[in-house]
């Protein structure tokens, strides 16, 4: 067996069930509140459904691994709608993938060379597929926390010289998992600066970037921040996107990668053998989501009632503040976050992730420590039964 699947650390999710194991039975007329997983559960859009039904002659084909064309271009014509700039090249700067999750550990795979000092950067908390992804290819996690001084941004100028030196990928999250903040552009420009000097990759995981409150104020992404600063090569840029939570399609495994064009020609290659291409019925249906707005907006509305409604019976109870974007709480505990997680789940029969478990002990914490992520996936009643269920529980354990 590959000696390197060793290295790796058990999925948060599964640490929490192995927490919940631990807890008191709840009571049997509380019905289950989920607020766990970020796993979206907005209703399917029809025209997506439709896409489907109507293309399912494709099954008798093999899919293309670049891609279906109608797609590539679907998606280049998407992100110079959404990002206000020029459309990337479909032929040499946009690939399609199977969800980002995939991609982003695939492309790992791709760039890192296997030398035993390289280093993969990683922001503190994170998904946990960058530390994956990073261990497989022979590399090691640096991690930069982020801490609520920065708003839950990591602080790039704070790792050392020698470290940048080693690094031959970094993993950026805007809007971030679990806080929900955005980079701002002066961040893009710094982290561009360092991808100069020191040769390393910026894949850029942006699959929360369509929920967001103001529309007036869209996330930045990485393509954008590079345009707007002359870098219209995308040189050592690629980000990864997802029809998953813009489109509530998680089970149709759908997103795309896209930037510098010499990267994505590898990452072709590699792709060849791996054996990641979509289905063309999948490629119909994702077609058809790119192409339309009407949905998103229907979802980032039902998003933004949810917080609307959560957010201040939470807010006087916890250490909590509304995020930039994404579908993300990321509240303080008054105890330690394991044990708040257990002990609610017992009380309340509302199940939240513990912080510590989204995180690595690093530079002598660990960030994700004392907090808790909430994820406002299930319907509003729900989300606002699981809010009041919390605030009660910390009235009646922690309040005198």
């Amino acid at each position: 067996m590959n000696p390197k699947l060793r290295l790796l650390q058990p999925y948060p999710f599964e640490k929490l069930r192995a927490l919940l194991a631990t807890a008191p039975t709840p009571a049997a007329e509380l019905a289950h509140v989920n607020l766990s997983i970020g796993e979206p559960k907005h209703a399917t859009p029809a025209l997506v459904n439709e896409a489907i039904t109507d293309h399912l002659s494709g099954l008798s084909a093999y899919p293309p691994t670049k891609g279906d064309a109608l797609l590539r271009e679907t998606i280049a014509a998407w992100i110079g709608r959404r990002y206000d700039m020029p459309a990337p090249d479909p032929q040499s700067q946009v690939l399609p993938c199977l969800g980002s999750r995939e991609a982003l550990f695939a492309f790992a795979q791709t760039v890192l060379d296997g030398a035993s000092d390289s280093l993969v950067i990683c922001p503190n908390p994170f998904y946990q597929i960058y530390e994956g992804a990073a261990l497989l290819a022979g590399a090691q996690p640096y991690y930069v926390n982020a801490v609520p001084e920065r708003n839950f941004s990591p602080d790039w100028s704070a790792v050392p010289a020698h470290v940048w030196e080693k690094t031959q990928l970094l993993f950026v999250c805007s809007p971030g998992n679990p806080a929900g903040n955005v980079m701002p552009e002066a961040e893009w420009a710094l982290l561009f600066e360092l991808s100069d000097r020191y040769g390393f990759v910026i894949a850029s995981d942006e699959c929360y970037s369509e929920i967001y409150f103001n529309d007036a104020h869209p996330p930045v992404g990485v393509l954008q921040a590079a345009h707007r600063l002359g870098r219209t090569d995308f040189k050592n840029c690629v980000c990864f996107s997802s029809l998953s939570k813009r489109s509530n399609v998680p089970g149709m495994r759908s997103g795309f990668v896209a930037g510098d064009a010499s990267l994505l020609e590898s990452f072709l290659l590699y792709r060849t053998y791996h054996g990641s291409a979509m289905s063309p019925v999948f490629s119909a249906a994702s077609t058809a989501a790119w192409n339309d707005e009407t949905h998103v907006e229907q979802n980032r509305a039902l998003y933004k009632a949810k917080f609307d409604a959560v957010y201040p019976i939470l807010a006087e109870v916890l250490d909590v503040k509304m995020p930039d974007a994404s579908f993300y709480l990321w509240a303080g505990t008054p105890v330690a976050d394991p044990d708040f997680v257990r002990d609610l789940f017992g009380a309340q029969h509302v199940t939240v992730l513990p912080g510590s478990y989204l995180a690595r002990e690093a530079h002598g914490i660990n960030p994700g420590a004392n907090r808790i992520r909430l994820a406002l996936v299930a319907p509003l009643d729900q989300c606002v039964e699981g809010a009041q269920r919390i605030a009660r529980f910390i009235r009646d354990r922690y309040t005198s």
